[in-house]
């Protein structure tokens, strides 16, 4: 008789990491303190202005354009 096992011995990647922000099921709420602040740092160093009224999930698009975008500007 064999034993029954559960998941691979190398794990597989997953969709779940790489879900749209747009679908997280609190991306409609405010922003969290920590996404502002982070936003307003990325935003000063990129030259942009940002709402201050924005949704997580659109906190989190700004911040990945931003990252992209400072990180194009250092090479």
């Amino acid at each position: 008789m064999s034993e029954e096992m559960l998941g691979s011995p190398t794990p597989e990647p997953s969709d779940s990491a790489a879900k749209d922000p747009q679908d997280w099921v609190t991306g409609d709420e405010p922003m969290t303190g920590a996404q502002r602040s982070y936003l307003d740092n990325l935003a000063r160093q990129a030259g942009e202005e940002i709402p201050a009224d924005i949704s997580k999930a659109d906190a989190s698009e700004h911040i990945d354009r931003l990252q992209e975008k400072l990180k194009q500007q250092d090479q």
